[in-house]
Parts: structure tokens; C-alpha cells; sequence
């Protein structure tokens, strides 16, 4: 048997050999009859060099001028060089202030860094002593500062986006334009420096431009390794940077989800990002203080459901009925994995996550119906409404939106003819050319187009989102117009015989953009210029007053207590103890604003006394433009809200029938009568503040 085993063998061996031999010699005659690609002439290298020199020198170039511009502005409106340090901090509105310890909150043992997401400042803090700047320049300088270059980076970030969806760098240029015109839209910088979103739509706006670059069909091997660097870094940051970040992520992963399932681009480039995704999440649980919110995120049931499914898919050849019968499973599968993965993952994983915002939705599309104070006044806030005419009215007024519905009609549609030419099992080009007028068939474009829908349905119902929108609708309108592409799309379906389509489609993508960069600079230049002339003023002296009596009067282990937004203020610019600070991402420091806020409402004397006894307030701040707030939308007033959450106010067709026994505390605490002298004691006021301390013996004189 072995001397028959041995020849067998050798001859399979011999059969092996020949048949890779056959093999590597066709591998050799497939190279040998491959044409080699020519070297580009040297002034076609010399073009491409110049080409992308000048953009990229105009894209940090615009970003730089609006970084300088914001400074300038800032400097104009608020005279910031010419005020006293306590001035400064008055005008950022935020809480500025370092510390995880129990001296910012009474009763209150808080991690600061974790629980206001002060990871920006940390970083700031380390890098201003590192670079030695705390002998050159003030804190406040150094803080703005990087703000303001993160502006710059955001703007640069557009302006490469939209390059390099269109090809050309005119594009970046009009999404500049149209971003500083529409800024009152696009950014919230002028209003509050500090914001998170300040800090981390920069990196988002990064991550969105490496991953266009990382989803194009043409980028070489180095291109697409930098992107992904590039997009995992900015990724990780972004996340660092803001509590709601993966919350945006997740509206990322969805459109890329859909990218993969309607076979718009390879499923193993979109994987790779769903494992950045995982990664990032991960790494910032360690890193934010085991912060349980990411594990039970939509995002990471969603990638978690997307890799399992991946797992369970089945080789089937593409256009065949049974192709797209998996594809409609492999959809259905996604979705109930993601719901059950984050069922599972809150049942079994501790977590704070923000359930007052799920009550707050249900709330908002009318699902449920509450009396709660703190749901109603955040269905207030005007950040939390629908937009209103105004918004639309002036991105028409700078040609913004109707650009942007033309351009997102178009390769919406064409996006839906190349979906349903893949479901009938028609083969389409590789390599899309000019000529046949496709943008749909771009995965970078439809990505984008899924993504702009997204946030748009968001940005219609709360009005605070346009911040996330607005930018890349300005970014979307400029590559539109200036994309040769979209054009010819455009003329392939008019059937356009008469000229040239092609050279037509060249002649608009520069014609177009030009009209409108020379109508803009015309209308809004001037504009621009005349607000960086203009002095205005910033004028709160009796904040200023208030602020400056506490630093000098009260005593430093007092504690404070009135609204949020002044007590951030006072801990802001004083250091004092407060009882409660503007933060809506936890549920005692809620209730303790509601408790706080009662200050304004038909209580008793003894009952305002208690409560804040019980968070051991040593002084209470009533604020007259709250107890006499003439509010622009009924019902949204704060005294209002607290007397419909106490039942002391029940509307009946238009009447107002009150059932409290007991005045609104704020005027009747002004009064000086007993009972309210025996519990409070003024000992300062001016006319916006009045400062009252509150009695550790309770004198029951009258």
C-alpha cells in the first residue's frame, strides 16, 4: 500500500506545481498585456500642484481671516481689552471653573470635569502653563483664543468638504461666504464662548471632511490611510468634547448604514468606520470616568447590531431575487438587534442617561401630557421650539436655501435612479466620467444627502439643531452649483441637444458661483465692514454691583441661592458656594432648580425658609426681571409654570381662577412685613437684584 501511496502522491504533487506554475503565468501575461499608465506630462503635474496649492492656501487662509474676524467682532461689541477682569467673565455666561470637589454645589460631592464635560478647559489649563503663555498673555486671552482658532479649523474643515465633493476650490470659497453671512444661523460663538458645541463641531466638522475623502471611489492607497487617521482621531475628540456627541454619531451611522445597504460603496470601507465608532466609544467610557451614558447609546447598539449582522450574511449573488429578499431581512434584523441590543444593555449596566430629554420628546410630539415645571419650561425655551419665518426668510434673503433645495432635489433623484437600477440587477460603471451625468452614483454625495435629510427633520422640529445643519446646507449649496456633475445630471434629463452639454456644464459650475460670490460681496460686504466699525456696548452694571459686593461682603463660606443662570454666574465670577448650577444633565440638580425656583411662585414664607434651609443657603437673590417677567409667549413666563405645577392657577375657558391663600413670595418678601422679616433680612439690593439673608433665629415679632 505505501509503495502505491507514493506515486499517487508525487503525482498530485506534480499536478499542484503545474497547475500554480499555469497560474503565475497567467498572472504574468495578464500584467504583460495590462497597459502601463503614462506620466502626466510635466505641466499637467505642474497645473495639479498649483491647483491644489492655491486651495489649500485659501482654505486655511479663510479660515484664519474668520477666526480674526470673530476676534475683532468680539472685541467690538463687548470692549473686552478696556474692562475689569470681573467684566470679562460677566460676558462668556458659563461656568468657567475647574474643580471636582465639594465647594461648588452645597450638600453636593460633584466631578465637575465629568459632570459639565470640562474637558476642553482641563486641556486649555494644560496647555497654557506647558506653553509657558501664563507669563506672555491673561487666561481669558489664551482661552478665547483657542476658541476662535477652533472657529478657523471649523471653517477650513467646510471649505476642504466641499473641494473636495466638487472638484474645484471656488466651492470652498462660496461655503465660507455663505457661512459668515448666515452666522446668526450657523453658529452660536457670538452669543456664548464657552459652549461645548464650540469646542467640538470643529473636530466634527474635520471627521465629516476626512470621511468624504475616505468614502470617494478614486483615492489611492496614502489618501485613504490619512483619512482614516484623520477620521478616527477627530472622532475620538469629538466624542471627548461633548456629552451629546454620540447622539450625532448615531445620525452618522444610520446614513452610513443605508449607504452600505442600497450597495452605494464597498460594505469593508463602512465597517472600518463602524470599528472607529467602537473604538472611540470604548476608549471614552475608560477615559471619561467609566461614563456609563456611551455604553447604553443608541450608537454603539447600532454598530454592535451592524457587525453581528454582518456576520450572519450570506453569499448571495447581487440582483438576484433572493439578493434582495436578504437585504430587506438584513435590514429588519439591524433594526430589531439594535432595539433589543439596548434594552439588554440599560437592564444590566447602571446609568444616568438624560431620561427627563425622553420624557421632554414625549412631551414635545404631544405623546404625553404634563404639569411638571421643569418639561414645560423646557418646552419654552426658545432654542427647544420649532424654527420660526424668520429663519427661512433670511437663508433666502443670501440665496442659501433655494440653491440648497435645487441641489438636494437633484442628486436626491439621482440618487433614487441609481438605487433602483442596482435592485433590478443593472450593471453600472466603476468609474463615473462627466459624461454620463450620474452624481448619484457618488457614495460621498449620497452620504452627504442622506445625512443633510437627517439633520434637516431635526433642525424643522427643534429649532437649537439648525447649529448642526445649517453649516453643511451651506457646504452642500456651494458644492452643488459648483460641480460640472450635477449640471450635466441636470442636462441628461432635459435631454439637452441644442449646445454642447459637457462645456455647457463647465461654463455654469464657474459662471454661477462667480454671480453669486459678486452679489454677495456686494450686498453683505458692506455689512460685515460696518459691524466691525461700530462700538457697541456691553452694559450690566448691576450684575457688576452684585458680583462686586459679594467678593467684598459676604463671607467666604456663605452659600447662594436663586435661578441657575445667575448662581453659574456667581460661581463663575466669584468662586462662592451655590446651591444650584444651569445643568440639565442630571436629575437631582433638576429638582433642585424646581425647588430653587419656587422663590417666584404662591408660597408661604415658612415654606420658601425650608427649602432653602435644606440645601443650607446662607443668602437668596431675587431677580426682578424674573418676578416681574412680562413673557412674549403665554404661559411661558416662570411664575406662570410654577403656579400651574402647584395647582394654584387653573385655566377655564380664558379665566384664571387662583386657589392660593398666599402672595407671590418674590413681592411679598420685598414688603418687609411678618411673617416674611422673621425668616429674610435685606441687605442689599439695587434695581435688578435683591439680596436677602436668610435668618439662622427666627424672630417672631410683628
Amino acid at each position: 500500500m505505501a509503495e502505491e501511496e507514493g506515486p499517487t502522491v508525487e503525482l498530485r504533487q506534480r499536478r499542484k506545481l503545474k497547475s500554480s506554475e499555469n497560474k503565475e503565468s497567467a498572472k504574468e501575461e495578464k500584467i504583460r498585456d495590462t497597459p502601463m499608465p503614462e506620466r502626466a506630462p510635466k505641466h499637467v503635474l505642474f497645473q495639479r500642484f498649483a491647483k491644489i496649492f492655491i486651495g489649500c492656501l485659501a482654505a486655511v487662509t479663510s479660515g484664519m481671516m474668520y477666526a480674526l474676524y470673530l476676534s475683532a467682532y468680539h472685541e467690538r461689541k463687548f470692549w473686552f481689552s478696556n474692562r475689569q477682569e470681573l467684566e470679562r467673565e460677566i460676558t462668556f455666561q458659563g461656568v468657567y471653573e475647574l474643580t471636582h470637589n465639594n465647594k461648588t454645589v452645597s450638600l453636593k460631592t460633584i466631578n465637575a470635569v465629568q459632570q459639565m464635560s470640562l474637558y476642553p478647559e482641563l486641556i486649555a489649563s494644560v496647555l497654557y502653563q506647558a506653553t509657558g503663555s501664563n507669563e506672555i498673555i491673561e487666561p481669558v486671552y489664551f482661552y478665547i483664543g483657542i476658541v476662535f482658532g477652533l472657529q478657523g479649523i471649523y471653517v477650513t474643515a467646510l471649505f476642504v468638504t466641499s473641494w473636495l465633493m466638487s472638484g474645484t476650490w471656488l466651492a470652498g470659497m462660496l461655503t465660507v461666504a455663505w457661512f459668515i453671512i448666515n452666522r446668526v444661523d450657523t453658529t452660536r460663538i457670538e452669543y456664548s464662548i464657552p459652549l461645548r458645541e464650540n469646542w467640538a463641531l470643529p473636530y466634527f466638522a474635520c471627521q465629516i471632511a476626512a470621511l468624504t475623502g475616505y468614502l470617494k471611489s478614486n483615492l489611492n492607497t496614502y489618501g485613504e490611510r490619512f483619512c482614516y487617521l484623520l477620521m478616527s482621531a477627530s472622532t475620538y475628540t469629538f466624542m471627548m468634547m461633548w456629552e451629546y456627541s454620540h447622539y450625532l454619531l448615531f445620525l452618522q451611522a444610520i446614513s452610513l448604514f443605508l449607504l452600505d445597504s442600497f450597495s452605494l460603496e464597498q460594505s469593508e470601507k463602512v465597517h472600518e468606520v463602524y470599528k472607529i465608532y467602537i473604538f472611540s466609544l470604548f476608549l471614552g467610557y475608560l477615559l471619561q470616568f467609566e461614563n456609563s451614558a456611551l455604553l447604553v447609546s443608541p450608537l454603539l447598539s447600532l454598530v454592535v447590531a451592524l457587525m453581528l449582522a454582518k456576520c450572519l450574511q450570506l453569499n448571495v449573488k447581487k440582483g438576484t431575487f433572493i439578493a434582495k429578499i436578504m437585504k430587506v431581512i438584513n435590514f429588519y434584523l439591524v433594526c430589531t438587534l439594535t432595539v433589543t441590543l439596548n434594552i439588554i444593555m440599560k437592564m444590566f449596566v447602571p446609568h444616568k442617561e438624560n431620561g427627563h430629554m425622553l420624557k421632554f420628546l414625549e412631551v414635545k410630539f404631544g405623546l404625553n401630557m404634563t404639569k411638571n415645571f421643569t418639561m414645560n419650561w423646557l418646552l419654552c425655551q426658545e432654542s427647544l421650539q420649532a424654527p420660526s419665518q424668520d429663519f427661512f426668510l433670511r437663508l433666502t434673503q443670501s440665496s442659501l436655501l433655494p440653491f440648497y433645495v435645487l441641489v438636494l432635489i437633484i442628486c436626491f433623484l439621482s440618487m433614487m435612479q441609481v438605487i433602483f437600477r442596482r435592485i433590478n440587477g443593472k450593471s453600472l460603471k466603476e468609474t463615473i466620467t462627466l459624461e454620463d451625468g450620474r452624481i448619484g452614483g457618488r457614495p460621498e454625495i449620497i452620504y452627504h444627502v442622506i445625512h443633510t435629510i437627517l439633520l434637516g427633520s431635526l433642525a424643522m422640529v427643534i429649532e437649537g439643531l439648525k447649529y448642526l445643519w445649517t453649516p453643511y446646507v451651506c457646504m452642500l449649496a456651494a458644492f452643488g452649483v459648483c460641480s460640472p456633475e450635477l449640471w450635466m445630471t441636470l442636462f441628461k434629463w432635459l435631454r439637452l441637444r441644442t449646445v454642447h452639454p459637457v462645456l455647457l456644464a463647465l461654463i455654469l459650475s464657474m459662471a454661477v458661483p462667480t454671480i453669486i460670490g459678486l452679489s454677495l460681496w456686494k450686498e453683505f460686504f458692506p455689512r460685515l465692514m460696518t459691524e466691525l466699525m461700530e462700538l457697541q456696548e456691553f452694559y450690566d452694571p448691576d450684575t457688576v454691583e452684585l458680583m462686586t459686593w459679594i467678593k467684598r461682603q459676604a463671607p467666604v463660606a456663605a452659600v447662594f441661592a436663586g435661578s441657575p443662570q445667575l448662581m453659574g454666574a456667581i460661581k463663575l465670577c466669584t468662586g462662592w458656594m451655590v446651591t444650584s448650577l444651569p445643568l440639565y444633565n442630571d436629575d437631582d440638580l433638576l429638582k433642585r432648580n424646581e425647588n430653587i425656583y419656587q422663590i417666584y411662585s404662591k408660597r408661604s414664607a415658612e415654606d420658601i425658609y425650608k427649602i432653602l434651609t435644606s440645601y443650607k443657603a446662607n443668602y437668596l437673590i431675587v431677580e426682578d426681571a424674573i418676578c416681574n417677567e412680562v413673557g412674549t409667549m403665554r404661559g411661558c413666563r416662570v411664575k406662570d409654570l410654577l403656579d400651574i405645577a402647584n395647582g394654584h392657577v387653573v385655566c377655564e375657558e380664558g379665566d384664571k381662577l387662583t386657589y392660593s391663600k398666599y402672595g407671590r413670595f418674590c413681592h411679598e418678601v420685598k414688603i418687609n412685613y411678618s411673617p416674611y422679616v422673621n425668616y429674610f433680612t435685606r441687605v442689599y439690593w439695587n434695581r435688578s437684584y435683591f439680596v436677602y439673608k436668610i435668618n439662622t433665629v427666627i424672630s417672631f415679632q410683628s
